[in-house]
Formats: C-alpha cells, sequence, structure tokens
C-alpha cells in the first residue's frame, strides 16, 4: 500500500508540473507576441522582386523605306530631321536607305518591294517615304494604320501634287496590308505612276486610303520640299511599249517576283544617327521591260551648208 501511495503521489506531482508548464509557456508566448518583429533585409534568403506588368500593348514598329540613288545632299537632311520628327512621336523606328546600284533605270516600286522584303520580320508597318520630303507640322502623325492605308502627304497639302487619287510622297501602310495587294508594280522603270498605280491595287483589295484630319498648315508650309529639278532632272522618258503598259493595272508582278540580288548592307551614321543602307541591284527582264534601259535620244546632226563659215 505505502509503494502505491508514494506511485500515486508521484503521478500527482507529474502532473501538476505538466500544467505549470503549459502555463508558463502560454504566458511566455504572448509577451513575445507583443514584442516588434526586427529583421536586416540581409538575413532574407533569396528575397522576392514586385513584378510589375504594364497594362499597355508595346508600340508597333515602323521601318521607314527610302527609295534612293545619289541623292547625297538630300539625305544628309532628311536622316537628322526625321530622327527628330519621329521621337517627338515616340515611335519606335529605323530607317532604311533602298539604294539602287545598277545601270538601269530607276524602280521606286521595286526598291520598295526590296525594302518591305527585308523588314517585314521585325517591323509591323512601313512608311513609303521620299528623300527629298520632309514634314513640318507636327500634327502629321506616323502612328500604325491599323484601318488602312494613310496618307500623309495628302494632295490638299503636298506642295506640288494635288489630284484626288494621289498617293506619292509618303504613305503609311501595314505589314498585312501590303501582303494583301502583293506590294507594288516592277514595271514601271524611270519617273512616274507607280503610286497611282498602287491606289489602284488598294482600291481594288477595298482599302480605303485615309489622310490626316485637322490640319491647318496648307502646300506652302506642311512640308519642305527640297528637291531641285534644275540640278536633278526627273527620268520622264518613254520608250518600246513604256506608255501603253505603264498605263494599265499590272495583275502580274509586284512583292512576290521582284527579281534582285542585295549585294551588301552597311550601318552609316548621320549626324551621328544610324540608319541602314541596303544596297541592291534590281534585274530585269528586257523581253518584258525592255524600257529599263532606255537610250538616250540621238540628236541630229545640223550639216553646214557649202560657202558658209
Amino acid at each position: 500500500m505505502g509503494q502505491r501511495i508514494n506511485v500515486m503521489g508521484y503521478r500527482l506531482t507529474a502532473s501538476k508540473c505538466l500544467g505549470l508548464c503549459l502555463v508558463l509557456t502560454f504566458v511566455m508566448g504572448c509577451y513575445l507576441a507583443a514584442l516588434p518583429i526586427r529583421y536586416e533585409k540581409e538575413a532574407l534568403p533569396n528575397p522576392v522582386r514586385q513584378r510589375i506588368t504594364s497594362k499597355e500593348l508595346p508600340k508597333k514598329r515602323l521601318a521607314v523605306l527610302v527609295p534612293f540613288r545619289d541623292r547625297f545632299e538630300e539625305l544628309l537632311e532628311f536622316v537628322p530631321h526625321m530622327y527628330s520628327f519621329l521621337n517627338r512621336q515616340k515611335i519606335p523606328f529605323h530607317i532604311f536607305i533602298v539604294q539602287q546600284k545598277d545601270n538601269n533605270r530607276f524602280n521606286r516600286a521595286s526598291l520598295i518591294n526590296v525594302g518591305f522584303k527585308y523588314s517585314q520580320k521585325d517591323y509591323d508597318y512601313i512608311a513609303m517615304h521620299d528623300v527629298d520630303l520632309l514634314p513640318l507640322n507636327n500634327n502629321l502623325k506616323y502612328d500604325y494604320p491599323a484601318a488602312g492605308p494613310v496618307h500623309i502627304s495628302s494632295p490638299q497639302t503636298h506642295p506640288k501634287y494635288h489630284y484626288d487619287t494621289f498617293i506619292g510622297g509618303i504613305l503609311l501602310v501595314k505589314r498585312e496590308h501590303y501582303e494583301l495587294v502583293n506590294g507594288m508594280s516592277n514595271n514601271y522603270w524611270g519617273w512616274g505612276l507607280e503610286d497611282d498605280e498602287f491606289y489602284v491595287r488598294l482600291k481594288d483589295a477595298k482599302l480605303t486610303v485615309m489622310r490626316p484630319s485637322n490640319i491647318t498648315t496648307g502646300i506652302d508650309n506642311t512640308f519642305r520640299h527640297i528637291h531641285d529639278k534644275t540640278y536633278r532632272k526627273r527620268d520622264m522618258r518613254k520608250c518600246f511599249n513604256q506608255r501603253d503598259v505603264t498605263r494599265r493595272r499590272d495583275h502580274q508582278t509586284g512583292l512576290h517576283d521582284v527579281q534582285y540580288n542585295l549585294l551588301n548592307t552597311h550601318t552609316v551614321a548621320v549626324d551621328g544617327l544610324n540608319v541602314t543602307v541596303l544596297n541592291v541591284e534590281l534585274l530585269c527582264d528586257k523581253s518584258r521591260t525592255p524600257w529599263c534601259q532606255c537610250p538616250e535620244p540621238v540628236k541630229p546632226v545640223v550639216k553646214k551648208s557649202a560657202g558658209k563659215k
């Protein structure tokens, strides 16, 4: 009996100790919970950075395609001006100078086709841009033409051309629309009419050409036209059956069959501003467009009559 009492006594003492420990643990936990928690940033393993997600979609990228041959004085003005103008609009862009390096007559449309092929993977839309036409009005927006082509140099503001279907000078076209109409015709060697044919392509594809609105400037102060016609005469000769062919809509040639060799590419800095120069050799099928090389007219030789000095 005495041993059982001792055992029972032992059990009674142990249970009291256990209860006391539980009470002390509870009191200590409450005390620690009331203390301020301090930690050093260096003591945190692998800190997690806050990830910021923008709801704005990235802007579309613009390839400015400049068909070019021997116009270096104009290029020196064009590049700094366009960098300043487009940077004010915060448009991601790059300028591609598509330079024709062959003995054929100048072919603006084919050069634009080549420039488009070169840039189409990295750029969402193009500006078909003459090197001698500088925009002055900041309300001329070079934004992505989602709804259809945008003619920046409208007939109401272009310094020289004012007919309703004119779309030359500066035209914005998104990549999908340029592919839809198969680019531009390759039949236009020499000056003129390639943009008129492109207008018909856009019309046939039911694409409406839009123009800037609310432009308060006019033909004298919307653009600076730096072409000197006395110094650089336009090649307006018509050879063989060129006049007849180029007055009709071309359903055969275009982006898919432009024939050329890309000789090389260079990054060139103009006033510290980089542009990409594509040196291009255009190939001519003389059985189809013999006027790619139009011989200069032979001037008649005036013979002096006898007896006259």
